[in-house]
C-alpha cells in the first residue's frame, strides 16, 4: 500500500542531513577557531572524515538489525543483555547531555536578544527551567505541534546557512580582502598569542569540538526497517550526506574567517557566526534563523530522549515506573528524569559552551566502540543473538569498523581531559572541576551499576 511506501535513497540522505544539520556550526565555529587558528576550516573536513567512517559503520550495523534502537539494538544483538544494557543507559545519558547543550544555546540566545546578561547563571538556569515548562506543555499539547515546530526549524536553519554563505561570497567578491591570516597572529591582554601552535593534542581536541556538528548520524538508522534496502542505500546515503553537509560546513567556515576571523574567537556572542558580519539585518536573520532551528531542535530532543529512557524501562532494564503516559501519550516520569539531566550536566560544565560541546561529543564514544566491536562480530557470525542473513561485505563490516575504532581510540588517548574537567579559580590557576567530574561518573558508572543490581535482583 501507498501507505506503507519504505523511505527511497534521496529521502534518506534528507533525513540525514535534516537530523545532523542543528544547533553545532551555529555555536561551535569560534571554539574550533581558537584551537586551531587558520586551519579551522580544514579542521572540520577532518571531522567529516571521521563522521563518514562512524557513519558507514552504523550503517553496516542497520543491515544486520533492523530494529529501532540503532547503538543499543546492535550491542544487544552482538554481545547480549549486559553490553546492551550499558550502551543503552550511556546512549540515554549522551541524548540528555546533547539536548543539555541545545537548550543552552536556546537559553542564552534568548537572554541575549533581550538584552539579558547570558554569562549570568543564575539567568540561564531560570531561563533553563521555564524552557523546559514550555516544552512540556507543548509535549502535553501533542504531535501536531511538535511537526509544525519540526518543520519551522528546518526552514529556520537552512534560510540562515543560506544567508551566511551568499552574504558572505558577496562581501568577499565586493571587497575583495582576505582576513584569515589575521587570526594566526591575535595576541591577549599580557602579549601571549591567542591562538596557540597546534600540536597533536590540540588538534584532537579541534576535531572533536568540530566533531560535535555532525553528530547525529549515529541515529539515522534506527529507523531502518522503514527504509527501503537498508543494507545497500544506508551505506551510500548517509556519507553523501555527510559530504554534503562537509561542503556546507567549510564553505561557511572558510568565508566567515575570510571576513573576519577575529570576530570569531573574541566574540562573546552565542550565535558567533553572526558578529563576523556588520550588516545588522543579515546578522539578525542568522540569530533569529539559528534560534528558530535551536527551539525546533530542542522540541524534537523533549520528545525523542525521554522515549529512549521508557523504552528501557518497557524493556525492564529500568524500573517499568517509568514506562507510564498521560492520556496525551507522554511519558511524564522519563521526561522528568531526562530534563533533570539536560539541566544538571551543562551546570556542572558552568554553561560553558564549548565544554558541554566536548563532552556530548565524547559521551557517545561508548557506542563508537561498540558499534564496531558489534559489526565485526555480525560477519563472522559471532554475535549473541540472531540477526538477519544480510549481505556480508568485508570492506564495509571489517575494514571500516576497524578503521572507526582506530580512529575512536586515538582521539580518546590524545584528547585532553585534564583541560575539559579543569576550572580557572579568581587567581587563574587550575582547579580540577568536581561536579564535572561527579557528573561524569554518576552518568557513565554509579547510575549504570544501579541498574545492573537492579536488573539482577528483579532476574
Amino acid at each position: 500500500m501507498e501507505g506503507n511506501k519504505k523511505m527511497q535513497f534521496w529521502s534518506i540522505v534528507l533525513l540525514t542531513i535534516n537530523s545532523i544539520i542543528g544547533t553545532g556550526i551555529f555555536l561551535s565555529p569560534g571554539s574550533v577557531a581558537k584551537l586551531s587558528g587558520s586551519l579551522a576550516p580544514w579542521i572540520y573536513l577532518c571531522a567529516a572524515v571521521f563522521a563518514a567512517v562512524l557513519a558507514i559503520t552504523f550503517a553496516s550495523a542497520a543491515k544486520y538489525v533492523t530494529k529501532n534502537g540503532a547503538g543499543y539494538a546492535y550491542a544487544k544483538a552482538a554481545f547480549g543483555e549486559n553490553v546492551g544494557l550499558y550502551v543503552g543507559i550511556t546512549r540515554f545519558v549522551a541524548a540528555s547531555i546533547a539536548w543539555g547543550v541545545m537548550a543552552t544555546g536556546v537559553v542564552k540566545t534568548t537572554l541575549s536578544i533581550f538584552n539579558i546578561d547570558s554569562g549570568n547563571a543564575v539567568n540561564i538556569t531560570i531561563g533553563f527551567l521555564v524552557l523546559m515548562a514550555i516544552l512540556l506543555i507543548i509535549n502535553l499539547v501533542g504531535t501536531q505541534v511538535l511537526t509544525f515546530i519540526s518543520d519551522l526549524s528546518t526552514l529556520g536553519k537552512l534560510a540562515a546557512l543560506g544567508i551566511t554563505i551568499i552574504a558572505g561570497v558577496v562581501i568577499l567578491v565586493k571587497t575583495g580582502q582576505n582576513h584569515i591570516a589575521e587570526i594566526d597572529l591575535l595576541k591577549d591582554a599580557a602579549g601571549e598569542k591567542l591562538v596557540p601552535a597546534l600540536t597533536t593534542t590540540g588538534f584532537v581536541t579541534a576535531v572533536i569540538a568540530a566533531f560535535y556538528a555532525f553528530t547525529g548520524f549515529e541515529s539515522v538508522a534506527s529507523g531502518a526497517s522503514d527504509m527501503e534496502n537498508p543494507e545497500k542505500n544506508l551505506p551510500r546515503a548517509i556519507p553523501l550526506a555527510i559530504g554534503i553537509i562537509a561542503a556546507i560546513y567549510f564553505g561557511i567556515v572558510l568565508v566567515s574567517m575570510f571576513i573576519d576571523p577575529v570576530s570569531l574567537v573574541t566574540s562573546k556572542e552565542v550565535v558567533v557566526l553572526a558578529s563576523v558580519f556588520k550588516n545588522k539585518i543579515i546578522s539578525n536573520i542568522i540569530i533569529y534563523g539559528a534560534l528558530v532551528s535551536m527551539f525546533g531542535i530542542n522540541v524534537a530532543a523533549s520528545f525523542h530522549t525521554p522515549r529512549v529512557f521508557e523504552a528501557m524501562a518497557r524493556e525492564k532494564q529500568v524500573p517499568t515506573y517509568f514506562d507510564k503516559r498521560t492520556k496525551s501519550g507522554l511519558p511524564m516520569r522519563a521526561f522528568f528524569v531526562t530534563a533533570a539531566l539536560a539541566i544538571i550536566i551543562p551546570m556542572a560544565f558552568n554553561y560553558n559552551m564549548m565544554g558541554i560541546m566536548i563532552i556530548s561529543s565524547i559521551s557517545r564514544f561508548v557506542q563508537f566502540i561498540i558499534v564496531p566491536l558489534g559489526v565485526i562480530s555480525f560477519f563472522y557470525g559471532k554475535n549473541k543473538e540472531e540477526v538477519l542473513n544480510a549481505n556480508k561485505n568485508y570492506i564495509t563490516d571489517v575494514v571500516f569498523s576497524v578503521l572507526s575504532l582506530i580512529l575512536t581510540i586515538f582521539l580518546l588517548v590524545k584528547f585532553n581531559w585534564i583541560a575539559q574537567f579543569s576550572l580557572k579559580n579568581d587567581m587563574g590557576e587550575q582547579m580540577t572541576n568536581w561536579y564535572a567530574v561527579s557528573a561524569m561518573i554518576i552518568g557513565y558508572i554509579i547510575l549504570p551499576a544501579l541498574l545492573f543490581i537492579y536488573k539482577k535482583n528483579k532476574d
